[in-house]
């Protein structure tokens, strides 16, 4: 079995800083725009989750794009999974939060993974942005709302059209970052 310190040890410092970072601006972000993603999805039966995902998966795409290594999305998930399971800022998810926070972070680094980019173009962040987002709305469909077909579908199309531009925005920024900083 592998040693869970030998896969902490390919990242530096700064890339925990940066993981730790994207971790608690995402949940951070999560009780602001909810509430406010609500009013738009409310009048429509969509869970407000769809598309305020987009906006808090975004630090997931975009620490995993800043730190560039394999597995960094997966440990900013988890390191939201266990704040919010710590706190108790797990809401009507319970235990269920360590599964729905850490699979959007598992399908963020299998789409960098798959494409062999790591966060280096919006074609790439717009992909994981959707994949983080749909997974993330499909999970916690299934564990509670249970939606009927036609409504998952408009609720998975809505969370896609997010997370992308979640996507694209984590982008940008990451962009913006390197740009400036000759990273």
């Amino acid at each position: 079995m592998n040693n869970p310190s030998s896969f902490l040890e390919r990242f530096s410092i700064y890339d925990l800083m940066i993981i730790a970072l994207m971790a608690c601006l995402g949940l951070a972000v999560k009780p602001i725009v909810v509430p406010l993603a609500y009013i738009i999805t409310g009048p429509f039966f969509i869970p407000g989750g769809v598309v305020a995902g987009g906006f808090y998966m975004m630090w997931i795409v975009m620490g995993a794009a800043l730190v560039g290594k394999t597995g960094s999305a997966t440990l900013i998930a988890l390191v939201q999974a266990i704040v919010v399971i710590s706190v108790g800022f797990f809401g009507t998810h319970g235990i269920m939060s360590l599964a729905t926070y850490i699979l959007p972070g598992v399908a963020v680094d299998l789409i960098f993974l798959i494409s062999r980019h790591k966060g280096c173009c919006a074609g790439c962040c717009f992909a994981a942005g959707i994949a983080a987002n749909v997974s993330g709305s499909f999970l916690v469909n299934l564990v509670f709302f249970r939606l009927p077909f036609v409504p998952l579908v408009l609720s998975l199309a809505v969370a896609s059209l997010s997370g992308g531009i979640g996507g694209i925005i984590a982008h940008k920024v990451v962009k913006q970052f390197k740009d400036k900083l000759a990273w």
